[in-house]
């Protein structure tokens, strides 16, 4: 059989990165990685009003330089690329002028961080997410929430959009085409762009945009208008269809076969949340809950039609027809802070040190470069190394909610907490509490999915921590009294959008076959430690108490 190949395409927070796949083998026989330079040096972001915006050039030449140097290292012939597939964060919804160009390609709105595309992380719309919720649940008409775990989030589409219309009124007046992340960088590669044209991806618009079947696709322009008058027109230049990934969004446009030097037949699949496509990486089926652990997580699940109860489970990100496998009902929970709690802990420890490293009058530039970049990289193991030290009982606890709530019970204004602290604490007991608060909170989600009729036999997790911290893996096990699986691929999203490619553009007929050839195998097994299980049921009791205190004032 002649070998046909499919590149996936990975957008991430920080980067982006491209895989050639062999769609018969599934081997990857190349990797480009890109990481955003307006990103890195901080542009057009405010962390102190959690403003996080991304310079679509960032993702243009990140798509080009990634697909091209995968290209050449692989040494295939390109055109022998049958079929791209593309996934990005989300929800990150970006303007977009009448012609298809970004509205911050227009003069009047060069540098405008509001004209870019708002990233999935940015909160600034707090008041705006409440507000819809509680407009859907109360103006007379459908709960626009029903299927979104009956909440929005500030994470989500029209709370983003709602807060720039009302802060900045230049943006509502050019009435641009709001569109998630991963349809702009299809409709770029296909060159369908316009209102009209743009395929909007089925897991984006129904577990972001509040879209559904049953009330016949977007929220109504009645309920709209209520929001913002303009919220309306831009309702009315989306239309209302939706599509699964495993379609094309087009043929690959002559501007980029050219750049990319690929065929003008290369397929370009619809496309789909990061979160999504490595769930679809992973081999995902009912059953299964894959754990996307990032900066935050992504718990990602699929049931039959008749394996669940026809109401939708409330307190979760949502669930969708057809958003992660077709002919599926997709689920999504999560929590809002995995690896930025880790993260904030090791700021919090190591910056005074790096401030006076940088300060010394005693060291050179050069050394002081050389230890702050050493202390740097070996930080995070030194505390991984120094908690697993820590006795099995600790009387350190603690809570999650580093950026709030997300899954089950949506509260972005939750706060985290600490309790259990005396003289003879140190780091290792501090940062074990943060690794066990992170899998209690991976409990509360996997309780709640049960308790509410959605079966799961078993985890597996992707991400750079489910590969780098067998100490959190091990510790999820013992605390989910369950085996926990590690995807071995080192990019199993874009193995996910790379299956997805190889459906699309025909190479395989159905997502199932394609899956079975490429989607990533286990790496490994964690399994739970009986001992370590028994106790940790009672402290997560300790670690529920500690949430209803901080929640509500009382154990």
């Amino acid at each position: 059989m002649e070998n046909n190949y499919v590149i996936g395409v990975d957008f991430g927070s920080d980067s982006v990165r491209s895989i050639v796949v062999n769609a018969q083998s599934g081997a990857v026989l190349a990797t480009s990685v890109f990481a955003y330079p307006r990103w890195k040096a901080g542009k057009y972001c405010d962390p102190a009003r959690s403003q996080y915006r991304q310079h679509p050039l960032d993702h243009l030449e990140g798509l080009e330089k990634t697909i091209v140097e995968a290209l050449e290292e692989s040494g295939i012939d390109p055109k022998k690329v049958k079929g791209i597939g593309i996934d990005a964060t989300g929800s990150s919804p970006m303007p977009l002028q009448k012609s298809g160009e970004p509205l911050v390609f227009a003069a009047e709105f060069a540098e405008d961080p509001d004209a870019m595309m708002v990233l999935w992380k940015d909160h600034s719309a707090i008041a705006e997410a409440e507000e819809i919720t509680k407009l859907a649940q109360n103006w007379g008409g459908v709960d626009y929430t029903r299927y979104s775990g009956g909440m929005y989030s500030s994470e989500w589409f029209w709370a983003k959009i709602l807060f720039i219309y009302r802060n900045n009124s230049a943006i509502a007046a050019a009435q641009p085409n709001w569109v998630e992340h991963c349809d702009y960088i299809a409709g770029e590669l296909t060159g369908l762009l316009k209102p009209e044209e743009i395929k909007r991806s089925r897991c984006g618009a129904g577990h972001k945009g509040l879209w559904h079947a049953s009330w016949g696709g977007f929220p109504s322009g009645e309920y709209l208008k209520q929001l913002h008058p303009e919220l309306a027109a831009l309702g009315r230049l989306m239309g209302n269809e939706t599509m699964t990934s495993d379609r094309a969004a087009g043929n690959l446009s002559p501007k980029w076969a050219e750049k990319l030097g690929l065929s003008p037949e290369t397929v370009v699949a619809v496309g789909t949340i990061d979160a999504h496509a490595g769930a679809v990486g992973a081999g995902v089926k009912p059953g299964t809950l894959v754990k996307v652990m990032g900066t935050s997580t992504c718990d990602m699940l699929v049931a039959n039609y008749d394996e669940v109860d026809p109401e939708p489970v409330q307190g979760i990100s949502g669930q969708v027809d057809g958003s992660i496998l077709p002919g599926l009902i997709g689920f999504e929970a999560g929590q809002a802070g995995f690896g930025d709690f880790l993260a904030w802990y090791k700021r919090l420890v190591s910056t005074p040190t790096f401030d006076l490293i940088e300060a010394s009058e005693v060291l050179d530039q050069g050394t002081k470069e050389q230890l702050l970049a050493e202390l740097s990289d070996k930080l995070m193991g030194y505390l991984n190394a120094e908690a697993m030290k820590v006795p099995l009982e600790s009387s350190v606890v603690a809570v999650d909610w580093i950026n709030g709530r997300r899954s089950p019970g949506l509260n972005e204004s939750l706060k985290s907490a600490l309790a259990g602290l005396d003289m003879s604490v140190g780091n290792g007991q501090v940062f074990k509490a943060l690794v066990e608060a992170l899998c209690f909170g991976s409990k509360g989600i996997i309780e709640w999915f049960k308790q509410n009729g959605v079966r799961i036999d078993e985890v597996v997790g992707i991400g750079g921590i489910a590969k780098k911290s067998p100490f959190l893996v091990q510790t999820m096990a013992d605390i989910l009294d369950m085996p926990i699986g590690v995807s071995a691929s080192e990019q199993t999203p874009a193995l996910g959008a790379a299956i997805f490619g190889a459906v699309a553009s025909g190479i395989y007929s159905n997502l199932q076959d394609a899956s079975d050839a490429i989607a990533s195998p286990k790496q490994e097994e964690y399994q739970p430690i009986p001992a370590n299980v028994e106790y940790y049921r009672g402290k997560y009791q300790e670690y529920l108490e500690l949430g209803r205190f901080v929640e509500f004032g009382k154990a």
